[in-house]
């Protein structure tokens, strides 16, 4: 049996903070808003999976409301939903994803951003792919006032689960 998800997550760029996607601190003038790192590409993926697997969201997991994960790093985000996969019996067939960002270019992050959601996941590098486009200065990320992140899991059940 497969399963597919998807996610989506969005945040505003701010002055005064570090700007992380996929787990990389990538130097910029602004960083991302949010309650944990705000890293918009794996919050997208823990979405994506935990729809696939019938779980909700990320916020029912992990919300903005609880100090625990005030500042946290969303690799930890990321594991914790990936257990949560694997204790339901699904293994992670592969995740597919984009993020929206008119800069800066991301291009030169994106291979150590595919070997941190793998290794987070505990799966081959070779089972994800990031993607980065602009919005050709359209919208709210050509206007430079946010990120956006789309992604897509499958997943398939274990054999014997």
């Amino acid at each position: 049996m497969f399963r597919i998800g998807n996610g989506y997550d969005v945040h505003r760029l701010v002055a005064g903070r570090k700007l992380i996607l996929g787990g990389v601190e990538i130097p910029h003038s602004l960083g991302l808003d949010g309650h944990s790192d705000a890293d918009a590409l794996l919050h997208a993926i823990c979405d994506a999976l935990l729809g696939a697997v019938g779980c909700g969201d990320i916020g029912k997991y992990f919300p903005d409301t609880d100090p625990e994960w005030k500042g946290v790093s969303s690799l930890l985000l990321l594991r914790k939903v990936g257990e949560m996969c694997n204790e339901r019996g699904f293994a992670i067939s592969n995740i597919d994803s984009i993020i929206a960002a008119q800069k800066p270019k991301i291009a030169p992050y994106i291979q150590k951003m595919q070997e941190n959601i793998a290794e987070a996941l505990n799966i081959d590098s070779g089972q994800v792919n990031v993607k980065a486009t602009t919005t050709e200065t359209l919208g709210f990320v050509g206007r430079e006032e946010g990120m956006a992140a789309y992604a897509v899991a499958l997943l398939q059940k274990k054999d014997g689960m």
